[in-house]
């Protein structure tokens, strides 16, 4: 087990390194100057004030080197510029905001919770709902029960999430007046307005995505089911209970628990739809916006955690393999 947590680590800094590569040099692939982006007014864009500029964001220093700076302000921080120009960031350093000057870790800091708060509810949502719903699905096979999941399943693979996010709003929050306008609340503040706030969200993204686990679910489980291990677990006359809940759960969830590691992972990187439909300014709205203004440090910002997300992710996936299957053995 040490052994392949050991190489696992090994093999996600070395993908997070490579992403790192990538992205930086799509920075300056762009074919827009950095330093006039951020100085915005045509007119006040001297060139003795993009040459400070460019001193000030280090673009005039070799490109290995600015992508040395980069990787080490991630690390110890960095300075950025040279005497009244210098401008300390603190370690984990990912640059300033072309658009406000404004450190980029700052800005992930403000972002982050809410698209953390919205997956991390939605996630619990779509894997209840869609696994307990496929799998009983799968033990009720041909019943009233089974076709009702089935046509739930996919009426809601086949919706939209900007369709039903605005269904729910004009439904719960404007006609009825059930529930609050969506908003992020800290849950450190008030952990009642952070559910209130989150539910429309939390039950949209996670009714839509429960419909795609519910139908793998469903198949995984009836595919297990037909297993040799099942067949001799039944004939040894075990209880109904031990075979389903301890032998066939345990193998059909396998494969759920990897897809649902990826598109938590994924999504963490930013549920762009749902954080626009509901007014919520996460990660998603504000890489969507960093590419509009060629922010690029924010760019590079978001594209690296969802790398380190999805990374994490397979991880912790991989350890999960040994508690939830037995038969898998981790060297």
């Amino acid at each position: 087990m040490t052994r392949f947590l050991i190489k696992r680590v090994l093999l996600a800094v070395l993908t997070l390194v490579a992403v790192s590569v990538v992205t930086f040099l799509l920075f300056f692939a762009v074919p827009t100057n950095p330093a006039e982006v951020m100085c915005g007014n045509a007119r006040s864009c001297t060139p003795e004030r993009i040459e400070m500029l460019e001193e000030r964001l280090g673009l005039n220093e070799p490109l290995v080197e600015q992508y040395a700076d980069f990787m080490a302000g991630i690390f110890v921080g960095r300075t950025y510029g040279e005497g009244e120009l210098a401008r300390e960031c603190p370690a984990p350093c990912l640059g300033f905001s072309f658009r406000n000057d404004e450190p980029v870790m700052d800005i992930v800091t403000r972002t982050l919770p809410v698209t953390a708060s919205i997956v991390v509810g939605a996630a619990v949502v779509w894997l209840v709902v869609g696994v307990g719903l496929g799998m009983v699905s799968a033990l009720r096979r041909g019943s009233w029960f089974d076709r009702a999941a089935i046509t739930v399943s996919l009426a809601g693979a086949s919706m939209q999430i900007y369709f039903f996010g605005l269904l729910l709003l004009i439904v719960f929050v404007y006609e009825l007046g059930w529930l609050p306008n969506p908003g992020y609340t800290s849950p450190l503040e008030d952990p009642v307005a952070w559910v209130s706030g989150m539910l429309l969200p939390w039950f949209t993204l996670g009714f839509l995505n429960s419909a795609v686990y519910a139908r793998l679910a469903r198949a995984q489980m009836l595919e297990t089911l037909s297993e040799d291990f099942i067949r001799t677990a039944r004939a040894k006359g075990l209880p109904r209970r031990q075979v389903y809940g301890r032998h066939a759960l345990r193998a059909a969830v396998t494969p759920i628990v990897t897809i649902a590691g990826l598109d938590i992972g994924n999504t963490l990187g930013g549920a762009v739809i749902t954080e626009t439909v509901f007014g919520m300014h996460g990660l998603g709205r504000t890489a969507v916006q960093a590419v509009e203004f060629l922010d690029m440090p924010i760019v590079m910002a978001t594209v690296l955690l969802a790398a380190f997300f999805i990374v994490v992710a397979n991880i912790v996936v991989d350890l999960l393999y040994v508690v939830i299957d037995p038969r898998v053995r981790l060297s």
